[in-house]
């Protein structure tokens, strides 16, 4: 990272890169301030050079946001994760698979801070959605259907947890019992 500094520059794609792979070594010791701090300057550079609004800016704070969900710190995590679901869904729209993946993450924060009918309006839009624009049988749209009947248990509501596990297990050949979908880090 330090070479390509100084023979690319700062803000070269290739120093970016490096730079997140260092994050990502970091994140993966669990050194979190380090990688926090990497985070934020690919997120800052890329920003600045890309644009705001740039699909890779936006997996910078996604990433970040991802750093600050592993700390347990759910309000900033919220917020980054706004700002990053509303810029995708008007830069990339609504339907497109990497909105459904900031929904998804969005609902697992509010699940995480245990606002449960949040993270089910949430978790139904990307069920709705993946349903439509991927088909019942996709597993994105099986592990979403699994992520809902997990707010459902989590809510107490039994019955509805029960019937979605049911289909998912009638659809699928994995285990019914998935967890919300990881971010991306790239």
């Amino acid at each position: 990272m330090e070479m390509r500094k100084r023979v690319l520059e700062v803000e070269h794609s290739s120093t970016l890169i490096s730079m997140i792979n260092l994050a990502s070594t970091y994140r993966d010791q669990g050194r979190w301030t380090e990688a926090e701090k990497l985070k934020v300057q690919v997120m800052e550079m890329s920003s600045r050079v890309l644009g705001a609004e740039h699909p890779d800016t936006l997996i910078s704070m996604a990433n970040l946001a991802l750093t600050q969900w592993n700390q347990g710190r759910w309000t900033e995590t919220e917020g980054l994760r706004v700002q990053v679901l509303e810029m995708s869904s008007r830069v990339l729209r609504a339907e497109h698979s990497d909105t459904l993946i900031s929904m998804t993450n969005l609902a697992s924060t509010y699940s995480n801070q245990g606002r449960w009918t949040e993270a089910e309006e949430l978790k139904v839009l990307v069920l709705e959605m993946s349903s439509r624009v991927l088909g019942a049988e996709h597993p994105d749209t099986l592990v979403s259907m699994a992520n809902l009947a997990s707010t459902y248990r989590n809510q107490g509501r039994w019955t509805k947890a029960e019937e979605l596990k049911m289909q998912v297990g009638s659809r699928a050949s994995f285990h019914a019992d998935q967890h919300d979908q990881p971010d991306i880090d790239v």
